[in-house]
């Protein structure tokens, strides 16, 4: 549906809005977290969702979810555009942060990272260029790359490669680039079946016109559209200091961008897996602090198991000790199975709650087919439980109404939009 469409859809469906807010939050837990709602901007949230429930194994959360399928549908911050809809749209483009506002995402986030002349720009990482836009098409940049294309050897189990990072190029070079779907052919011969890797499970319709954005201009397109924004500082893949370019400079320009244009620091979610920038913002821009995320990438260190405490370092309390307000950790962190194999709050979970940490969640359909393969990386800990579409929303139930979530990250935003209108969140 086009984004012209949005006052005939309100009237279409304005008639059974009473019946579906009313069945919805008739059965919402008290213990669902609080989100806010803009019920002045409509969303679209399109099949998908219905799909998911229809898929969905019989009982109450199923017909609970299945009553608001006529919506009306709106704009929640529950719902977090994760690179925009990257499901569909490639990744960081204007046109994948348009789909997640128009599906009803309330906060968006843009990745940053920089050019070699020090401009903020939206990647996931700095050296993803090879895989998430055309750079190897582009002879002139592509030999710029840090690592040039290199074709597979399959006979000697070589798999074809190329690193081609922001920091090769400057801002005006990045901006002749399109985004594309992220992915490549690990056994392609030329740059273009190397470019020719999309997994099957997204889609290339929407992948013609991928518009790469600076970090200042989402942000005036975030502002424009009235939502919030959450940029993730990523780790530099050159040595840092830059030229000159300090870590510390690095955080500080992310925030000094949002002044810049005027933005209020309660409409932004900075966010770093590095805790130091973290406490850098915590003291040096005490406007954004309590609204600075930690990325929790603690299941990296040796030994760590959700489930018990003694393997996390540093503990939730050093953490709130430090001034840290929001975790950020990955969807199976959070969660585990009883002895019923339900899903159930994790420990991290609980201590994270004890602590008074507020959680966000990521990130919600990064999986491909749960039928095919229980999940993968983003459903480990509940892997034994997985096996059809429809337990995307067990889980998201479960970390809406029992660990409490304040936001998940989703590559397909409708997905939670939908989830947060019919529970009347």
């Amino acid at each position: 549906m086009a984004r012209n469409s949005k006052t005939v859809l309100s009237a279409l469906i304005i008639l059974s809005s009473v019946v579906c807010i009313s069945a919805c939050n008739s059965n919402s837990s008290d213990n669902t977290s609080t989100t806010d709602v803009d019920k002045s901007v409509s969303a679209q949230v399109g099949p998908r969702p219905l799909f998911l429930v229809d898929q969905m194994q019989e009982g109450e959360l199923k017909t609970q979810l299945a009553q608001c399928e006529s919506g009306p549908f709106y704009r929640s911050d529950f719902s977090i555009g994760h690179r925009g809809a990257s499901m569909q749209f490639p990744e960081h483009t204007k046109e994948a942060y348009q789909a997640a506002i128009d599906s009803g995402a309330g906060i968006v986030e843009c990745d940053v990272t920089f050019t070699n002349d020090k401009a903020l720009v939206c990647r996931h990482s700095q050296c993803d260029l090879a895989t998430t836009t055309n750079i190897l098409a582009i002879p002139e940049l592509a030999n710029k790359c840090s690592v040039p294309f290199t074709p597979a050897d399959v006979a000697n189990g070589v798999s074809a490669a190329a690193t081609c990072c922001t920091s090769d190029i400057s801002l005006a070079e990045f901006k002749t680039l399109k985004g594309k779907m992220d992915g490549f052919n690990p056994n392609a011969t030329t740059v273009a079946e190397f470019m020719d890797g999309t997994p099957s499970w997204r889609t290339d319709l929407y992948a013609g016109t991928g518009t790469l954005m600076t970090h200042a201009e989402s942000i005036e397109l975030f502002k424009s559209a009235g939502v919030k924004m959450t940029p993730e500082l990523k780790s530099a893949n050159v040595s840092m200091p830059f030229d000159g370019f300090s870590q510390q400079d690095y955080a500080q320009k992310l925030l000094d961008e949002y002044t810049a244009a005027g933005v209020d620091a309660s409409q932004v979610f900075p966010q770093s897996f590095n805790l130091d920038d973290v406490k850098y913002w915590i003291a040096n821009a005490p406007e954004f602090a309590t609204q600075s995320v930690y990325l929790d990438d603690r299941y990296d260190m040796a030994g760590f198991d959700p489930q018990n405490s003694a393997t996390w370092s540093p503990s939730m309390d050093a953490l709130v000790a430090d001034g840290v307000k929001i975790i950020a950790p990955p969807l199976w962190m959070l969660v585990t199975l009883d002895d019923n194999n339900a899903i159930v709050p994790s420990e991290y979970a609980n201590a994270a709650n004890a602590a008074g940490l507020k959680i966000i969640a990521w990130s919600l359909e990064r999986s491909g087919l749960l039928s095919e393969g229980n999940g993968g990386w983003y459903y480990q800990s509940i892997a034994d439980a997985i096996d059809n579409e429809g337990d995307t929303y067990e889980l998201v139930d479960v970390l809406a109404k029992d660990v409490g979530v304040i936001g998940i990250f989703s590559d397909w935003p409708a997905t939670v939009t939908y989830y947060a209108n019919c529970m009347g969140m």
